[in-house]
């Protein structure tokens, strides 16, 4: 068996969207788990809709995400350029063979022309087909075509006739009526251009790609395309088609249902490896109840035999859920070095923090960590620790700062922290049991108020864990300021 060889092939007009990341993370897994090559090309020869800097934007995420290419355009390779439109003159010669062996023709019909004819096939109630009307033209008659001006487009001459069948690793055996699926379709425009279903071809073959994985939307195309193999006497690859992403109402996933590029979950502080581990479930499985999985570990169990035919439902609830878990279960040099950022667009850390500086941060994130879903909400919840600049949660206030006797509870506390020496968990949490026992009051009269004066917030890590964490000068400061507070609103 030949080496596997398998490609991206995004067009370069927008963000990379989480189908395009899906359908490039299961080729790279292909890649991975056979040895094979993972080949990256860009398929921009869209001139209406490129965008020079989506390329970039591409290739930024694809290596956010850790999926390195083997070949591309920014790297090279034996079979480049990677991009299409460096590669025009390789369509036009195997455009060229095809018209030189009558499987394709000089098409000289015009937009207005063809529109029109459209026109009048809806009134008779048919289907829009192109009528195959250039598709016989004596050579006088296209002579006078182009001494008009007009530049042809090339067109295949599809068969009438018969079925062609897709052979699907995923779908089994998919077959389409010729006569009811094909017209002569256009293969190189008239500015020169390929089309979508001659291009990809001649750079599949050329590339020497085994195997064509990519999404369920594809498979009307995959006919067409095989009677483009067929023409230019290609073996044919693989074909995988992967299931459909669906919004949670199992319509086509749209911007209305919250974020779908790539890089917006970046910018709302998902981890690249939660990412990857939520796309590899849109529509595979290991084959058990595992929902959280380290790249590795997909690798080793990722198989298209485990693709799914059925359609995958998006579902940003669990993306977050998966999210928490790698916050809460990576290795804190990863978690900090992912979060760092957020906490400096906050102010919370400089720019290029000091030893110390970072040690106090390093601190503050493995305490906060495992409460929360995302890198913004870690910076938003360790914000307290870097400022007394805070306010106070008003539920909190009226559950907690209202209290008869509060601010005497408070005081108490406070004393009983001043006088801890050394300054440690054991310690600081000792004195306070011994407050509510001497005051007998319950834990939680001690607690939530003294939680709510040094955060402004009633929920986070264990207290104690925060009053280790600020350290003494900070606390009595804190409590101070909670004192004066609940003897001001009493007032």
């Amino acid at each position: 068996m030949d080496a596997i060889r398998v490609r991206f092939a995004p067009s370069p007009t927008g963000s990379l969207h989480i189908g395009g990341a899906r359908t490039a993370l299961f080729n790279w897994l292909y890649a991975r788990k056979t040895g094979g090559v993972f080949v990256l090309r860009l398929e921009d020869t869209d001139t209406e809709r490129f965008i020079a800097a989506a390329a970039e934007g591409i290739f930024s995420t694809l290596r956010w995400l850790a999926l390195g290419w083997d070949e591309g355009p920014d790297k090279g390779g034996p079979f480049g350029p990677y991009a299409q439109s460096e590669r025009k003159p390789l369509y036009t010669a195997e455009a060229q063979r095809l018209l030189e062996a009558g499987s394709a023709f000089r098409c000289y019909c015009t937009p207005d022309e063809l529109a029109q004819h459209r026109e009048e096939v809806r009134k008779r109630g048919e289907v829009a087909r192109y009528s195959g009307r250039c598709r016989h033209l004596t050579e006088d008659e296209r002579r006078a075509k182009e001494e008009q001006g007009i530049r042809p487009a090339l067109r295949i001459a599809a068969p009438a006739e018969g079925t062609t069948v897709v052979t699907d690793l995923v779908r089994g055996e998919v077959s389409f009526d010729n006569r009811a699926s094909f017209d002569d379709y256009i293969i190189m425009k008239s500015n020169g251009m390929p089309t979508y279903n001659f291009a990809c071809v001649v750079d599949d073959h050329t590339m020497g790609i085994t195997d064509v994985i990519r999404a369920e939307e594809h498979l009307s195309n995959t006919p067409k395309q095989i009677i483009v193999y067929h023409a230019l006497g290609y073996p044919l690859p693989r074909f995988a088609h992967v299931p459909m992403i669906l919004a949670p109402d199992r319509s086509k996933l749209s911007k209305r249902h919250g974020a779908t590029a790539v890089e917006e979950f970046r910018e709302q502080g998902y981890l690249p490896e939660a990412i990857l581990n939520y796309l590899a479930l849109l529509g595979w499985s290991p084959g058990d109840e595992r929902e959280v999985m380290g790249i590795e570990e997909i690798v080793s169990m990722f198989s298209l035999d485990s693709v799914s035919k059925h359609a995958a439902i998006y579902d940003v609830k669990k993306l977050t859920w998966i999210n928490a878990q790698y916050l809460s279960n990576l290795p804190i040099e990863r978690v900090v070095e992912t979060v760092l950022p957020f906490f400096q667009a906050r102010n919370l850390v400089s720019d290029q923090p000091a030893t110390q500086e970072m040690e106090y941060a390093i601190r503050v994130i493995d305490a906060v960590r495992s409460r929360i879903h995302t890198l913004v909400e870690l910076a938003d919840a360790s914000a307290y620790f870097f400022s007394a600049d805070f306010s106070y949660d008003e539920k909190g206030v009226r559950k907690h700062f209202t209290k008869e006797g509060v601010a005497q509870v408070l005081t108490r506390g406070r004393e009983a922290l001043a006088r801890v020496e050394p300054f440690t968990l054991e310690e600081t949490e000792k004195a306070y049991r011994e407050v509510i026992g001497g005051m007998e009051i319950s834990g939680g009269a001690l607690i939530h108020p003294t939680r709510l004066a040094l955060s402004g917030r009633t929920v986070g890590p264990g207290l104690f864990d925060i009053i280790v964490i600020l350290g003494k000068e900070k606390c009595l400061a804190r409590l101070d300021r909670a004192i004066a507070f609940v003897n001001a609103c009493k007032a």
